[in-house]
């Protein structure tokens, strides 16, 4: 809280004129002023340098009570202020009431498969998802506003965010879908975005737990790689808005502005490693030197995983990597010109590797704004 600064400022004796409202002070000015002109004194050359003197003291309270009035109502909203934009009646109340009978209250007018070909889900995941959210936050619940009027529905927000991430739509293409304002639209986004990372990063994004690496490593071994946890791979995502200054920094060879994306995947394209944040100009390497994945192999906590190859037996895991990473235990890269029909036999296998790059295709494909 903001602690404003009173200053003590007396006039006329022991009056305060400061802190109270200007109404109250100019009716103090005014009485002053009376009683001023109707003494006695004001005819002689003395009490006219009195009351100048007073005046002139009562001019320079005037302009620090003005000031400090105006220093009051800076942090102020206003509903009603010139320049401001006129309040649009959005009709939200309407339009959350279609949007209910169109998706989230049987019989829907729109069938399941229609849900999740929109929504990028089925509607029992977006319900949990809303449940799980709204207990988080309760920006999300529907609420009254300070004139009693209720607010939007949490499925009018959750819906604008859903459509601006699978559709890469802006905030004003949505409001004509949930009726939801520009400055709205994009607090809900970033509150979404921040409840999701908080509810869900310990269960989606997390570590191999034993049981998961078991799992891994018997597909492999089925698909001809024993021993191996993954597919790990770098994609750029485009940066429309990167401001200027840093343009050099994030542009990458094909000459657009982007941020790079580790990740690793499985068979299954869950991610389970991913690293986000380095410049478009960079390349795998100085990703991977910047990257946490080896970081428990480092510390000694790497899951304990022996395998044997040309009589050398190896105690960690490796990941399937293309030709720019380096020749590390870790990575198995494939052969660029097989002559063997031992090299032809595991340059076949090179599909694996597409693992992660699929994982990449179906976010792109299904979430727009990547």
């Amino acid at each position: 809280m903001r602690v404003r600064r009173q200053p003590k400022v007396e006039i006329l004796g022991n009056v305060q004129f400061i802190g109270e409202t200007l109404p109250k002070f100019w009716q103090k000015v005014s009485v002053f002023s009376k009683w001023a002109w109707h003494r006695g004194d004001v005819r002689n050359s003395k009490g006219a340098d009195e009351i100048n003197e007073l005046q002139r003291q009562v001019d320079e309270q005037v302009v620090i009570a003005v000031a400090l009035q105006d220093e009051e109502n800076q942090g102020r909203r206003y509903g009603s202020q010139v320049g401001r934009c006129r309040n649009v009646d959005r009709h939200r109340h309407s339009r959350g009431k279609n949007l209910l009978e169109n998706y989230f209250i049987p019989p829907s007018l729109y069938y399941d498969v229609d849900f999740r070909r929109r929504f990028r889900m089925q509607p029992h995941l977006f319900n949990k998802i809303m449940h799980d959210i709204c207990n988080y936050d309760t920006y999300f619940v529907q609420k009254c506003d300070t004139t009693g009027v209720l607010g939007l529905l949490p499925e009018q927000k959750l819906t604008a965010i859903i459509r601006m991430l699978a559709y890469g739509a802006s905030a004003d293409q949505v409001d004509e879908i949930a009726r939801m304002g520009k400055s709205t639209t994009l607090e809900a986004l970033v509150r979404f975005c921040q409840a999701v990372e908080t509810l869900y990063t310990r269960d989606y994004l997390r570590r191999p737990t034993p049981r998961d690496l078991q799992r891994l490593l018997q597909k492999a071994e089925a698909r001809g790689f024993p021993r191996m946890i993954g597919s790990i791979d770098c994609m750029h995502w485009q940066w429309k808005n990167c401001p200027t200054a840093w343009q050099g920094d994030y542009g990458d060879r094909k000459g657009q502005k982007s941020i790079i994306l580790e990740v690793v995947a499985g068979f299954d394209t869950w991610i389970w490693h991913a690293f986000f944040g380095v410049a478009g100009s960079q390349n795998d390497l100085n990703v991977l030197g910047q990257s946490p994945v080896f970081n428990d192999v480092l510390r000694g906590q790497g899951p304990n995983i022996t395998y044997q190859v040309n009589n050398t037996s190896y105690q960690t895991g490796y990941y399937l990597a293309d030709g720019i990473y380096p020749r590390w235990t870790t990575f198995v890269k494939s052969i660029l010109n097989p002559r063997s029909q031992k090299q032809k036999l595991f340059a076949t296998y090179k599909g694996y590797r597409k693992d992660v790059e699929r994982c990449f295709g179906i976010l792109q494909a299904r979430w727009l704004i990547i």
